[in-house]
């Protein structure tokens, strides 16, 4: 039996107030598509609180469904505010995990 290769999703520009709707829904369509996921976070440009909302839903909501969600390759604006709200080893599994810094686990 071999595994299945995930299926991604690349987040590009803003992951704020403006865009979280837009956001929210496409994550919501992007959790149907398999058991196993990654969300790109290299092209975020922008994140704020609701942004950061946007993400832990799609992880709570992954978690619901069991679905392992990764979220991949964090831009310099994510890691920032995962830093400043003491996410970091919540939303950044991979130094736990030993994984490569590229693609932090999300397998809940």
């Amino acid at each position: 039996m071999t595994a299945s290769v995930p299926v991604r999703l690349d987040i590009k520009g803003e992951l704020t107030v403006i865009t979280a709707a837009e956001h929210h829904e496409r994550l919501q369509r992007f959790l149907a598509e398999g058991p196993q996921l990654e969300l790109g976070l290299a092209a975020v440009t922008e994140l704020d609180t609701a942004g950061l909302q946007v993400l832990l839903l799609a992880r709570g909501e992954a978690e619901r469904r069991g679905v392992a969600l990764r979220l991949c390759e964090h831009s310099p604006a994510v890691h920032d505010v995962l830093a400043l709200a003491w996410l970091t080893p919540d939303l950044d599994d991979a130094a736990q995990a030993g994984m490569p810094r590229a693609c932090s686990g999300i397998p809940r």
